[in-house]
């Protein structure tokens, strides 16, 4: 079994619609981590409100990042890397899972907001209407300029925003396991 200090955690962040879930799922698959939405762990009160299109409250948003910290924290103690699909709208949340005793990358996923609401509206079945990209996008405080974010565009083909992404995870990972021996 991995020990802690070597699982990892693959972050695939954004407003809702940029397609996290597919490429958090895509490089779960690819490199055999777990895969985990963040939706999951949200409270059926939290789901609710989001289907009646009310957007969420930082109040309400806490104790879900919590949840996801203290799961994510089961994880890395049992060695186990994940992927994570997370919106990681706010700066405080992203650093609650950096003090996760994994080694992390975020993938920040990046559209147009024409694009983003069209993917948005043409989703079967999920509970986040496309009335919630502008609240979206506005409670989004970019990490450019935070450690460990890799920015994408959503503009190309799913397949290539995956292909991409699995480069920089491949190339990181690597640089971060020959920078601790």
């Amino acid at each position: 079994m991995a020990s802690a200090e070597h699982a990892k955690l693959l972050i695939v962040m954004g407003v809702s619609g940029t397609g996290k879930s597919s490429v958090a799922e895509a490089l779960a698959q690819h490199f055999n981590y777990r895969y985990l939405d963040a939706d999951d762990f949200h409270s059926d009160e939290a789901k609710a409100m989001m289907a009646s299109g009310t957007p969420l409250t930082d109040a309400i948003r806490v104790p879900w990042v919590h949840n996801i910290s203290t799961y994510l924290r089961q994880c890395a103690n049992s060695g186990t890397s994940c992927t994570l699909a997370f919106s990681g709208l706010r700066s405080d949340h992203r650093q609650l899972l950096r003090q996760l005793p994994f080694q992390r990358l975020f993938f920040y996923l990046t559209g147009d907001k024409t694009t983003i609401a069209e993917r948005m509206s043409s989703r079967e079945n999920h509970f986040m209407p496309s009335s919630l990209l502008d609240s979206q996008l506005a409670s989004m405080q970019s990490p450019v300029d935070e450690p460990e974010v890799i920015e994408v565009s959503i503009t190309p083909p799913l397949d290539q925003v995956i292909a991409h992404c699995i480069t920089h995870a491949e190339r990181e990972l690597t640089l971060g396991k020959s920078d601790d021996h």
